[in-house]
């Protein structure tokens, strides 16, 4: 089964499940189609987070993060647009390599690159149908795009956003993707099309340059894990807020949250307090390289309860918390075999830095945004330094087999999110599209919203509503289904092999089951 917020990207990686690929297989060609199809939230000039695990007990996380360029000088500014937030690599290309290769090490994979790019290739140079979603995140920005570089001629080349259903083409992008293709995942750092990247970068005034391209590499780490009614939840280490959504699970196990009303005032109550306690030590989480990041303590058993000792049952706590913004894809696949991914793709905001790079027709992410001006703090912009990262896709294990493979885009909404989505798998024993379909919650500022209000879906019910505000939360409806809520993605395996699965009622995509 595969899951992702595109249906021809299901497709694509159904089609490979369909041909005996694998699991990382079937990821790496959603990866592809997503970049093209999917343009506002993730791209070849972004990220990507995997989660690898099988059951036979191995289980990583490969982290596709990009670092700061090597020729910064101390107290260079940060920009949340344009070439000032071009400070950072891009790794997702080279992240679908080092995914290939765990999948050639470990599961016998046979399939290349090249194979796996050619629905992505397609959808670039003929064209695809203009989802609803895109459209949208171009009218919302159509005020700012104006000054970013290269970025109208390739998104609005009449002038305007595409309607919805029309034919999009981008040229520039479908031969980019033909060098990968026919030249490997490093030419896009080390080769001709490196050199053209960089070229394009330099002519807008970025730091970057095709050496900082060349040191780009996928990192190979151990998932960090927390268990939650016997389930363990795996999560990508720092530098992403993977332990925050443990965190709050952990909180959250301390309560008996399944004899309480699912999506009534006391559940909705609790989760959201969880997410408070675990978001109040996410300031600490940074590149390990650089600052000290102690997991192992943050996920103690004696840090939890101490944790969960700050939830009052019916007060709630003060939200001091500084937003951070980010669009992503979250996308996922088990095989026959249970061998199971779990992926987040991204170019960190909405259109990334909104830059294009050169004649690529690469737009770069802006993830050098997640940085921070204050020298004093672990996320401190530094020379070839990873951001703080708000990618932490999942999977749950349930005797030491996938489980449950989860992921949501939103950035800091992605541990809220999945904190009412797991509660509702776990606690409530719902299937993956009832959970879906379930109201959620939104904390603190949003793109669109400058106050710290707790946003809730409005088919929560008026009593939930009313019962939150009683408790001191600063309720604020939002529209049912709203997009601020997430846009996650669910397969849940039982312990026979059966597979079930959805992605959002909220995007544009499907869960599509092979065989």
């Amino acid at each position: 089964m595969v899951t992702s917020p595109c249906a021809k990207a299901s497709k694509a990686g159904a089609d490979i499940l369909k041909r005996g690929g694998n699991a990382i297989e079937a990821g790496v060609a959603m990866a592809g189609v997503l970049a093209v199809t999917q343009p506002h939230f993730c791209g070849i000039g972004g990220d990507a987070v995997w989660m690898v695990a099988d059951d036979t007990g191995r289980r990583t996380s490969l982290l596709g993060i990009g670092q700061a360029a090597r020729d910064l000088t101390s107290g260079h500014p940060i920009a949340t647009r344009g070439q000032g937030s071009t400070l950072t690599t891009a790794c997702a290309v080279d992240s679908w390599s080092a995914a290939l290769s765990y999948s050639k090490t470990h599961w016998r994979g046979s399939l290349n690159l090249g194979e796996l790019l050619e629905p992505a290739i397609l959808f670039a140079t003929e064209g695809y149908a203009v989802s609803p979603s895109q459209v949208h995140w171009l009218d919302f920005r159509a005020e700012a795009i104006a000054g970013w570089p290269g970025f109208s001629e390739i998104f609005m080349p009449s002038g305007q956003a595409p309607k919805a259903g029309s034919l999009f083409r981008q040229p520039q992008l479908g031969k980019s993707l033909e060098a990968i293709a026919m030249e490997g995942a490093r030419t896009f750092y080390e080769g001709e099309l490196g050199a053209r990247i960089a070229a394009g970068l330099k002519t807008v005034g970025s730091p970057l340059t095709q050496r900082d391209l060349a040191d780009t590499r996928t990192r190979c780490a151990q998932p960090i894990h927390t268990d939650y009614r016997g389930i363990t939840l795996l999560a990508p280490p720092a530098p992403t807020q993977g332990i925050t959504t443990l965190q709050a699970m952990g909180v959250l196990s301390a309560f008996d949250v399944g004899r309480l009303k699912e999506g009534g005032a006391d559940h909705f109550h609790l989760a959201v307090e969880a997410i408070k306690q675990a978001f109040l030590e996410r300031s600490g989480v940074a590149d390990p390289d650089y600052s000290q990041c102690d997991m192992a303590s943050m996920l103690s058993a004696a840090n939890l309860q101490k944790m969960a000792e700050g939830v009052s049952s019916n007060q709630a706590l003060a939200w001091p918390h500084l937003y951070r913004q980010g669009d992503t894809v979250h996308f996922a696949a088990t095989d026959a075999s249970g061998r199971c991914v779990s992926v987040l793709q991204s170019i960190y905001y909405d259109w990334g830095s909104g830059v294009i790079a050169g004649d690529t027709g690469i737009l770069w992410q802006n993830r050098g945004a997640a940085f921070s001006t204050d020298p004093t703090s672990p996320n401190a912009l530094q020379s070839g330094k990873r951001p703080f990262y708000t990618l932490n896709p999942g999977i749950a294990l349930k005797g030491d087999k996938p489980y449950l493979l989860y992921g949501t885009q939103g950035a800091d909404g992605q541990p809220q999110t999945l904190v009412m989505l797991l509660s509702r798998l776990i606690d409530f024993e719902m299937a993956p599209l009832d959970a879906l379909r379930r109201p959620r919650f939104l904390l603190g500022k949003t793109f669109s919203d400058s106050s710290d209000s707790l946003k809730i879906e409005a088919d929560a019910g008026e009593e939930t509503l009313s019962r939150l505000a009683a408790m001191g939360h600063q309720v604020s409806p939002i529209e049912a289904q709203s997009p601020l809520a997430g846009q996650a993605g669910i397969i849940h395996i039982d312990q026979d092999g059966w597979v079930n699965g959805a992605h959002d009622t909220r995007s544009d995509g499907a869960a599509l089951k092979v065989g």
